[in-house]
């Protein structure tokens, strides 16, 4: 029992990040209808003021980003076809990772390197840390099962390493390009840009949460291997 509060206090530090970060995107999709505009809409109005045509808008069923390599703004369907405060803020951050792209922003292009690394080798790690049990039980070696596990959990955490490398990249984003971008083009109403820096912020520690789930996901296979 004497346990448990630290347990729990680990487990809040883990999870509330995303939580926070789903309740504040969610609770500012309404009003749905709160501006004329769709995000999509707000996207392509967006790029096409900076220059940047070339750059196209895509609805999504894989969560809002920028694709530096197909040079698309993609948001999910709920913000490319939303008027809601959330929907505008998302496409104005994502758009902020396109004009980071155009300016040739150094750590968006170390992003775009550590993602195309970072997948296969997380599968790597998946694969090895499942076939680990197995290698040590063939093989009658025990310490090359284990050195199985280490490497897989080491893989694994190849994917902390990358979601906080690209913090810098979605700070920027948010509060380099997106906010100045909203007041300059006066995107939204006065009284929501409080409200948009939450969204913003939101926006950059998506990653944040997905490092700390990644975190979770290590502890549980050291938890299942410690049996």
């Amino acid at each position: 029992m004497h346990l448990l509060l630290p347990l729990l206090i680990l487990f809040a530090l883990i999870i509330g990040p995303g939580l926070w970060v789903g309740a504040v995107m969610k609770r500012y999709h309404r009003p749905r209808d709160r501006y004329a505009r769709t995000g999509g809409e707000t996207a392509r109005a967006l790029l096409d003021d900076l220059g940047l045509a070339h750059v196209t808008t895509e609805a999504t069923d894989r969560g809002d980003h920028y694709d530096p390599i197909a040079k698309a703004v993609r948001l999910s369907a709920e913000n490319f076809d939303g008027r809601s405060l959330t929907a505008l803020t998302v496409a104005a951050h994502e758009v902020g990772h396109a004009m980071q792209d155009a300016a040739g922003f150094g750590p968006l292009r170390l992003r775009t390197q550590l993602v195309r690394w970072a997948h296969p080798i997380e599968r790597i790690g998946a694969g090895l840390l499942m076939i680990s049990p197995f290698v040590g039980i063939l093989t009658r070696a025990p310490a090359i099962g284990i050195l199985s596990f280490l490497t897989g959990i080491a893989t694994l955490a190849i994917g902390i390493a990358v979601h906080a490398a690209t913090l810098p990249t979605e700070f920027d984003a948010s509060f380099g390009r997106a906010l100045p971008l909203i007041r300059r083009q006066a995107l939204l109403r006065e009284e929501d840009l409080p409200r948009a820096r939450k969204l913003l912020t939101a926006a950059a520690l998506t990653y944040v949460s997905g490092a700390l789930q990644s975190l979770l996901n290590i502890a549980r296979w050291w938890a299942i291997f410690r049996r």
